[in-house]
């Protein structure tokens, strides 16, 4: 027993450096935490009062995308752009939801379009586009983020009354 002991001593001593593990620098561990993150996708959608009572998240997702296009039309329907379009039955308007809960609204037209007044239509938008309920930003980790999707809007053609 007396010739085991020097060797346990020894054993014991030179057996910490197998427990010892290189800890990773702060710039490493941020660097692969960088890399996980899907940048392209968020926790949660930018959400309505409406929505918020609904659990699933690609319900309530649609949710908001359904009531944006529906405030969008309706706003839009007071409007001269069918009478001043006919042609223009669907315009697509891209959302920009900002991390301070601030909307912008931008309308988004085909390459080929050159028949449009690109300025008027923008000024109409950004006159009617107006008033709209609180939306609540994205959250990606905890933080309010910036986003930004294209909602299709259906322009409803107005009937002109004929005299007759």
């Amino acid at each position: 027993m007396k010739h085991y002991f020097p060797f346990l001593v020894f054993l014991i001593f030179n057996s910490c450096q197998y427990f010892e593990k290189q800890v990773p620098s702060e710039k490493e561990l941020l660097q692969k935490e960088l890399k996980s993150i899907n940048w392209k996708e968020v926790d949660e959608y930018p959400s309505l009062a409406d929505c918020e009572k609904i659990n699933n998240k690609n319900q309530r997702q649609q949710c908001f995308f359904e009531i944006m296009t529906q405030l969008i039309q309706e706003k839009l329907d007071i409007d001269t752009l069918s009478v001043l379009y006919p042609e223009l039955d669907t315009i697509e308007v891209k959302v920009t939801v900002f991390p301070d809960a601030t909307i912008n609204f931008e309308p988004q037209f085909p390459k080929d379009s050159v028949n449009y007044d690109r300025i008027k239509i923008d000024s109409i938008l950004r006159a009617r586009l107006v008033d709209f309920p609180k939306i609540n930003p994205a959250i990606k980790r905890g933080i309010p983020v910036k986003s930004q999707f294209i909602l299709p809007v259906i322009l409803k053609e107005k009937e002109v009354k004929q005299n007759q």
